[in-house]
């Protein structure tokens, strides 16, 4: 009787665990286990997303075996990836950015899905509350501090007209458009803004606008920020600032400040929210991470761009920063 008793408790287990995987069980004590990546796009922040997550995986001891998947922009693109994903019954499903990760929770109701790098994960509909994951969803934020930002580039950049792109097909976008208009207004700047629907759309929105702004903003627009490069360009060449939503693709200069989530830190804490799940927490139990301490945030200011536009950074600024590129280089405090 003792050893029915035991076999029912350890089959009682078993079977929690697998409910808490979306009816499948994960094998983590020396099997691997199948995990779906699905990214919107491809740019440094994401992609240093991306190896966070594995990175905290397998810190955690997790033999992963990853299915990574790059829609390219293209919504069809995450969909199918997310039906993929759904038919090869994947462990976990992690959605890099918005798009991404509604595709993957609109289509795996039995299987784990976690978000990350979503600025609204309620807006979104992948969540009721941030307090708590909504049935089988949970995850991380990419969230930034949007009125302070606005006002601090106000501050050291003396602007009056504020220029903002966005693509109006990405709810995020949208979230931060609404956002960025509010601090414009609250601090009395006049919002210039140009859509986009793809990236290849944004040279010339940034050519449109940039001899009409004091200055650009950049939210976390995956599309927008994958061609960052192009509005570096451009607005180097108008010697006006830009304020970047995130430090990843300003490590090689041309954005005067860039303050945001450090998205391989945030991929570490996404990392971790798999591996909590894998060995048996519930998504419905984990609440939404968002990046509040000091050593989750980045906060890089760029000398040499400053120069470009003609504008002296306070000291004080210059303190506070995580990194600093001046003279071509790049220092990390």
């Amino acid at each position: 009787m003792k050893k029915f008793c035991t076999g029912l408790v350890l089959t009682f287990v078993a079977l929690q665990l697998s409910f808490a995987n979306g009816g499948k069980q994960a094998d983590v004590s020396g099997g691997s286990v199948h995990i779906g990546i699905s990214k919107i796009l491809q740019h440094p922040s994401l992609d240093a997303c991306e190896q966070g997550v594995k990175d905290a995986i397998a810190t955690r001891g997790i033999n992963a075996v990853y299915d990574s998947q790059n829609a390219n922009g293209d919504l069809s693109t995450a969909s199918q990836i997310a039906n993929k994903f759904n038919s090869e019954k994947v462990a976990v499903a992690v959605g890099i950015a918005t798009p991404a990760a509604q595709a993957l929770a609109n289509a795996l109701k039995t299987i784990p899905v976690v978000f990350t790098a979503v600025t609204d994960p309620v807006a979104a509909g992948l969540v009721v509350t941030v307090a708590h994951g909504e049935n089988n969803v949970t995850g991380a934020s990419d969230a930034i501090p949007t009125a302070e930002n606005i006002a601090l580039f106000k501050e050291i950049a003396g602007l009056k007209t504020l220029g903002y792109i966005y693509t109006s097909s990405e709810a995020n976008s949208i979230v931060e458009l609404e956002l960025v208009t509010k601090a414009a207004a609250d601090t009395g700047l006049t919002l210039v803004t140009q859509t986009v629907n793809t990236t290849a759309d944004v040279k010339q929105a940034a050519q449109t606008i940039a001899g009409r702004v004091d200055g650009i903003y950049m939210s976390t627009d995956n599309t927008v920020f994958t061609a960052l490069p192009a509005i570096i360009e451009v607005f180097r060449a108008a010697k006006k600032p830009i304020f970047a939503g995130a430090a990843d693709g300003a490590k090689d200069g041309g954005c005067m400040i860039a303050s945001g989530s450090n998205y391989y830190k945030l991929g570490l804490s996404t990392g971790n929210i798999v591996a909590d799940i894998l060995q048996g927490k519930k998504p419905s139990e984990i609440p939404v991470k968002f990046a509040t301490e000091p050593s989750e945030l980045d906060f890089l200011i760029d000398l040499d761009a400053a120069k470009n536009c003609g504008i002296v950074i306070p000291q004080k600024y210059i303190d506070q920063a995580t990194m600093i590129f001046e003279n071509g280089k790049l220092t990390e405090k």
